[in-house]
């Protein structure tokens, strides 16, 4: 790939700017449903239900670019110290503060400022006190070592270019016996498959393609970063595309397939 970590970070992160900005105006992508308030991104509709959006912030919604509801997926419990990596426009941020309740608290980061900006007022929209937004990096995280329960994310560690830093922070900030518990997407087959065409483009990679992991190679670095009782559930499979891909995956090549994952792993309580 021509562009260096640094280029492809900044082109990612201005990406990201465009659609906070888009949200915060209420421009959905050309491919959003123009009734409901859904997400704006192809991979984010039909995620969360009414029930779980019907009192957030319209911004919030229309903001998610994720692959799926980790929120919804990762079991959270009363009074747990939740952190979304790469949290966007806060929705899962808020609605982990809901499922962990006033005696928990839920922490979002994100490295683009207009993200952080939309969560922030999404935050106050939204009335909730137990969320703080920190601007920062996924492979860097501003936290003290084991300070949380749950590490989330959903669909941002495939635009990490040191993908191992980002599993190690997570290890690191999480309690003993806490838990990762990520959606993201997912290759399975042959990567050797995945065209040069794709990796080289930086609209793939800022819609979290370009950066995926194959299933076992993502399994195997989180055991080297210390993870135990890891596993992948395919929550979605990404079948060939229409051409417009502010919406959708490009098709792939037969023995390589897309899939959305939840991804488990659990911090040793040793």
């Amino acid at each position: 790939m021509g562009e260096t970590s640094a280029d492809l970070k900044q082109q990612i992160r201005e990406h990201y700017g465009e659609r906070a900005a888009a949200a915060a105006q209420a421009k959905p992508c050309s491919c959003s449903p123009t009734s409901a308030v859904q997400p704006t991104d192809e991979l984010a509709r039909g995620l969360y239900g009414i029930d779980e959006t019907g009192d957030l912030p319209a911004e919030a919604v229309l903001a998610s670019l994720g692959c799926g509801n980790p929120t919804a997926l990762a079991d959270l419990r009363a009074g747990e110290v939740v952190l979304d990596l790469g949290s966007g426009g806060g929705i899962d941020v808020l609605l982990s503060a809901k499922r962990v309740g006033p005696t928990g608290k839920a922490y979002g980061l994100d490295m683009t400022d207009e993200m952080h900006a939309l969560a922030r007022e999404n935050q106050r929209k939204a009335g909730v006190t137990n969320v703080e937004f920190l601007k920062g990096e996924i492979e860097n995280v501003p936290l003290p070592d084991a300070s949380v329960d749950v590490v989330i994310s959903n669909c941002v560690i495939n635009l990490s270019t040191d993908k191992d830093a980002v599993l190690a922070e997570a290890f690191r900030v999480l309690k003993p016996g806490g838990r990762f518990a990520v959606s993201d997407v997912v290759f399975q087959g042959d990567l050797a498959l995945v065209p040069e065409s794709l990796i080289a483009d930086v609209e793939a990679w800022s819609g979290c393609i370009a950066g995926a992991l194959e299933e076992q190679d993502y399994l195997a670095r989180l055991r080297r970063a210390g993870f135990a009782d890891v596993a992948v559930e395919v929550t979605s499979v990404y079948e060939a595309a229409p051409e417009n891909s502010c919406c959708t995956p490009p098709a792939l090549p037969a023995g390589l397939r897309l899939i959305s994952g939840f991804v488990r792993a659990t911090k040793p309580a040793a």
